[in-house]
């Protein structure tokens, strides 16, 4: 059961209210009950703080006076919200031990504490550490080290000598460890070049759903600890992504591509080929980088959406560029003479 005082002495704020009031849940400022705990992060939502119905807000000093309930204070609210609600909604574990149904090669070192659900693969010389947890379904195939406390949701797939750190998280339909799109033209039939390289990931890293990851051509993939993956991101081989790094849904990596710690990348994002991306570069979604880039900063590309016959509009003068630069020279020319 989870007070108001509990909570409070676990994120680090301070409470104004009822210590003994009794949260169950989470919910939005305007659709929050009374058991419930909200938050105030955004202030276009400000409006709807003096009449939620959620039992306790967590805001940032400014927004205490505004607060008609129990509320906890707190200078980064947001933060601050995502440990209450791990508080609240802990992580559901399987059972302790293996499954009947579970198949497992040669030589392989799985810990007491280890949970693995029904119809796993585990192929040989498997290293999996204490407290790790194996959802339904998943491969694990030979040579693979899990390090303790890591996770894997069902159906996901560690291909061959793949390196999966401490408390890391791989949700369902994930690959981790497929061959890198490497091939060769010879006389116009593409030839296939042996993926030898591996993939490591660090520590507290997170994977999201059916997002892929190339082994590495020679070299190993390396994504580094703390980085954050969302659903449905291609990792190409060889590919560095540096300490801490976010990237968002359906962006695409080609290989050799090295990115830095602490960027954020949007999605949607396109990023060619043996270029490099700079410590705490923040790419907007939908961007398209075909460059290095040297320094930290904001980057965007791409073009917001507007009415269709603007759009139309717009497209008629684009192809009409190089005709007004040539019309321009031509000015310029004139006036020179």
């Amino acid at each position: 059961m989870w007070t108001l005082a509990k909570i409070a002495s676990e994120i680090g704020a301070k409470l104004v209210g009822n210590a003994e009031k009794v949260i169950t849940g989470v919910g939005t400022l305007q659709n929050a009950t009374d058991t419930d705990i909200s938050f105030l992060a955004n202030t276009k939502y400000r409006q709807y703080l003096n009449s939620t119905s959620a039992g306790c807000v967590i805001v940032s000093p400014a927004d205490l006076a505004e607060v008609q309930t129990n509320a906890l204070v707190i200078d980064d609210p947001y933060v601050a919200y995502a440990k209450a609600a791990a508080l609240l909604y802990p992580e559901q574990q399987s059972s302790l031990g293996i499954h009947p149904s579970v198949v497992v090669g040669e030589n392989c070192q799985i810990a007491d504490s280890a949970r693995i659900s029904a119809q796993v693969f585990i192929g040989n010389n498997v290293h999996i550490g204490d407290n790790v947890d194996i959802g339904a379904g998943s491969i694990i195939e030979n040579d693979v080290y899990i390090a303790a406390d890591s996770r894997l949701m069902s159906n996901v797939t560690l291909c061959r000598k793949v390196q999966i750190g401490e408390r890391v998280q791989i949700h369902p339909g994930a690959v981790i460890g497929a061959d890198g799109f490497g091939i060769a033209n010879e006389n116009g039939r593409w030839l296939k070049i042996p993926q030898v390289g591996s993939v490591i990931i660090g520590n507290d890293v997170e994977i999201g759903a059916n997002t892929t990851i190339d082994r590495g051509a020679i070299d190993d993939t390396i994504i580094s600890d703390g980085v954050k993956l969302d659903n449905q991101i291609q990792i190409g081989h060889n590919v560095f992504i540096g300490k801490h790094t976010v990237i968002a849904g359906c962006v695409g990596i080609s290989g050799s591509t090295r990115i830095g710690s602490h960027c954020a990348i949007g999605g949607g994002t396109g990023i060619a080929g043996h270029i490099e991306i700079a410590d705490g570069v923040q790419l907007t979604g939908m961007s398209m980088v075909t460059k290095s880039i040297m320094s930290s900063g904001t980057y965007s590309s791409g073009i917001p959406v507007e009415p269709t016959r603007d759009w139309h509009r717009n497209v008629i003068r684009y192809r009409q560029l190089d005709k007004l630069n040539d019309r321009i020279k031509q000015l310029e020319s004139k006036l020179e003479q």
